[in-house]
Order: structure tokens, then sequence, then C-alpha cells
């Protein structure tokens, strides 16, 4: 590929997403840092161990032990709602960032194809011209003619949209 210094394609992405990932506001590395913490077997083993203890301090099972939310543990509920509301929004807001690097990654591997597809079908040609003064006729090989045309992009674009409208 022309204008990437040898660098693989993988090696382009790769070096896309560390820059997009430099590129964080400490707000956006605070949401990641929450939604990767959150998004943990071991988040999930405290929050089934706060509950059990929840349940158990305020079931009335120890003498002594006065409970501040029985049954049907309002503050709980509250506490717990809250607690959904605010992880989902953390989750959207970094699906949602993660989205916008996918659409950007999704972008120059398409202008790469694109590039690479040209090249390819350039090279097509010039095989064919070099075995043409060979005295083989390629223009025969249907198969050969049809992948040395360029591709329609506008005509792909088009059977995608109409895909999309079937959907």
């Amino acid at each position: 590929m022309p204008g990437n210094n040898g660098r693989s394609r993988r090696q382009l992405i790769e070096a896309f997403e560390t820059k997009a990932r430099a590129k964080r506001t400490w707000v956006q590395k605070l949401e990641d840092k929450i939604t990767s913490t959150f998004g943990t077997f071991a988040f999930l083993f405290f929050n089934l161990a706060f509950f059990a203890f929840w349940f158990v301090i305020n079931s009335n099972l120890f003498p002594g032990i006065k409970p501040f939310d029985p049954y049907p543990y309002v503050m709980l509920i509250t506490i717990v709602s809250l607690e959904a509301i605010i992880l989902s929004v953390f989750v959207l807001i970094t699906q949602k960032r993660q989205a916008k690097i996918d659409d950007l990654r999704d972008e120059i591997e398409l202008q790469v194809n694109l590039t690479t597809e040209k090249e390819i079908t350039k090279v097509l040609r010039i095989l064919t011209i070099v075995l043409g003064k060979m005295g083989v006729d390629a223009k025969k090989d249907p198969e050969l003619r049809k992948m040395a045309r360029p591709i329609d992009t506008e005509e792909i674009e088009r059977q995608l949209e109409e895909q999309l409208k079937e959907e």
C-alpha cells in the first residue's frame, strides 16, 4: 500500500486505535475505567455479598439488630435502581464512543480495500498486456476480463441501500 511506510493493515488500525485512546479526555478515561471495573465478576460478587448482607441485617434473623430497611426493602430497591441507571448510562456512553471509533476504523479499512482493489485491477490489466505480447490471448478468459474491470462502488452502494431497506 502506498504511503504507509510498509506497515500492515493490522498495525495501521492498531495505531489508529492507540491514537484514539490517547486523545480521550479525563472524563472519557474515567468512564472507561468505571465501565471496565463494574463489568467484572468481582463487582458481581461484591453486589451479591452486599445484597445478602442487606437481607440478613434487615430480616430480623439476629436479636438485637434492628432492621433499618425492613421488607419490602424500599431503600435497597432505590439503591439498586439508581445503580442500574448509572451503570447503564456509563455503558451507553462507552459504547457510543466505541461505535464512533469502529466507524472510523471501518472507513479506513474501506479506503485501504478500495486502494488495494485499484492496484490489483491495474496489475491484472498490465498482466493482460504482457500476456498479449507473449502471444497469449488473456482476453478470452471471461473471469480475468471481469476481474480486470474496476469495481463499481456506486452499484455496491445501491445494493447495500436496497438491503437496508428490506431489513
